[in-house]
């Protein structure tokens, strides 16, 4: 039974210390070498929040096994649209109305992970053609959706952990790459040990909520009910996966894109059959793309079936973190990670 008593170990980040999750810990060094890196980020939240017989689940796992073992995996962050939030939202003030109506104190009621919510599906093209087109739209969009927009606000004001993104300033996938995607989280809990820090780990009520697994954040998409229970703590239930290996070597030859390479992949493996299945790409080829253009392969899983593509952390990721503005500090935690 693994030991998940001896399963942190602390390290030092600049001048900062964390614990982290030591898996060579709980199972011997070639029982986690052997295991593809989206299986090891699975292992790392079971760890940390599931009973042992999941965690010997995952240990456990075999390339050609067919999925039979349950896990209960607790994502770091739930990840919503103005479309499918909404609901979510609803739903809380619900449950605060229905807690005070008990005799309970409604503020009580708060998501327990961090909620982000991006308002990016509500644009229309009214005007075009013209120098002030972007801002009749934007103002036509704000008086269309006001009530909608001015619930969202509140939402943000009454209830802790969660964020709203206001409208016109992206798309939900990029806006969660660029700035919401933290690859590593520190938690801010009062103790007398070093702050735990642990992977990045999200679900969203969109299909491309996958893009993220492009910079080493493991992500899907949900429905809005899974969502909601994440974002309540519970945890979402699934198989342990089988996992198709996608082995990457060379360079993008001059005047192909990611587009060209991202048909390409997803032609191959629609042909392959990899419906339910993780697909993650390694190879000296995964390491020569950019974060940007792993982010497009990523983002298209949907389109070859797949419930994820991930491509694992590594320096690249780091560059990018620096190169959209993250702290300092936040990439010396994760580079000692």
């Amino acid at each position: 039974m693994p030991d998940t008593e001896m399963s942190y170990q602390t390290v030092r980040a600049g001048d900062r210390q964390v614990r982290v999750v030591n898996l060579a810990a709980i199972a011997s060094g070639e029982a986690i070498r052997r295991l593809p890196f989206s299986i090891r980020v699975l292992l790392e939240n079971v760890v940390r929040h599931g009973a042992a017989s999941e965690i010997e689940a995952v240990i456990g796992w075999k390339p050609k096994a067919e999925p039979s073992h349950e896990i209960s995996f607790r994502p770091a962050r739930v990840l919503l649209q103005d479309f499918t939030g909404v609901p979510c939202m609803v739903d809380l003030a619900a449950m605060r109305d229905a807690m005070a109506e008990l005799g309970g104190d409604p503020a009580r009621i708060n998501p327990l992970v961090p909620v982000e919510l991006v308002i990016d599906h509500s644009v229309q093209v009214d005007y075009h053609g013209s120098p002030d087109a972007l801002d009749q739209n934007v103002r036509i969009e704000f008086e269309r959706n006001r009530e909608r927009y001015a619930f969202l606000k509140w939402g943000q004001r009454a209830f802790k952990n969660v964020r709203v993104v206001p409208p016109s300033t992206g798309i939900v996938h990029q806006v969660n790459l660029e700035y919401l995607a933290r690859v590593l989280f520190a938690s801010d809990e009062a103790t007398d040990e070093p702050p735990l820090a642990y992977p990045d780990t999200v679900v969203g009520t969109d299909s491309h909520t996958t893009m993220v697994n492009g910079l080493g954040v493991l992500g899907w998409g949900v429905g809005g009910i899974e969502a909601e229970a994440a974002m309540l703590g519970q945890p979402v239930s699934m198989l342990v996966p089988q996992v198709i290996g996608v082995r990457l070597t060379g360079r993008l030859p001059d005047g192909a894109t990611a587009t060209d390479l991202v048909l390409t992949i997803t032609e191959m493996l629609r042909s392959y059959g990899v419906v339910g299945k993780f697909v993650e790409f390694f190879g000296p080829g995964a390491s020569a793309l950019t974060v940007s253009d792993r982010a497009t392969i990523a983002n298209m899983a949907p389109e070859y079936g797949a419930t994820l593509g991930f491509f694992p952390i590594d320096d690249e990721c780091a560059k990018y973190l620096r190169a959209t503005g993250r702290s300092e500090l936040h990439v010396s935690v994760y580079e000692a990670y």
